[in-house]
């Protein structure tokens, strides 16, 4: 595959806040819910948003290191204690993206009973999500806007005519 046979897909605040209060929306009525765990760090700001339109307080976090050195070969490793709950009941597991699926996978061993939920979803990573909100082609790249600056771009047909 060439450095370019992808496509790419821009997520602006706007849209993200959108999305994400939608997938929100769905997990609706709040109260069955006892937490939530945003795997960081692309979850950490969706667990905010999705936190905040559900009222829930106990939001923690799952650091995981899934990509070592670019490789999605290396086995996905927990680096803190997950304290709020043992086994997920009752948890919203949120992520910006689910894509290969490693994490997601790795996660549920630990948290068989939580609902994992993502903003977006590509093919291969589907079957790991109980629902997400946006879905993209396998070989799109995402870029959210967090990972993204603002600057200005010079019109087409240039400045002075």
């Amino acid at each position: 595959m060439g450095l370019h046979d992808h496509q790419e897909y821009f997520v602006s605040w706007e849209e993200l806040h959108r999305a994400t209060r939608e997938l929100a929306r769905r997990q609706l009525p709040a109260e069955q819910w006892r937490g939530i765990i945003a795997v960081s760090r692309g979850g950490l700001v969706p667990g905010a948003i999705i936190a905040r339109e559900l009222n829930i307080r106990l939001v923690e976090s799952a650091c995981v290191r899934s990509y070592a050195h670019q490789s999605q070969a290396a086995e996905p490793e927990l680096l803190n204690q997950l304290t709020a709950t043992s086994d997920g009941e009752g948890f919203l597991v949120v992520d910006d993206l689910v894509d290969t699926g490693n994490t997601l996978r790795f996660l549920r061993q630990r948290l068989p009973k939580a609902k994992f939920i993502t903003v977006y979803a590509k093919p291969e990573g589907m079957p790991l999500v109980d629902e997400y909100e946006g879905e993209v082609g396998q070989e799109t790249w995402i870029h959210f806007p967090w990972d993204m600056h603002l600057h200005y771009v010079d019109p087409l047909a240039g400045e002075d005519r």
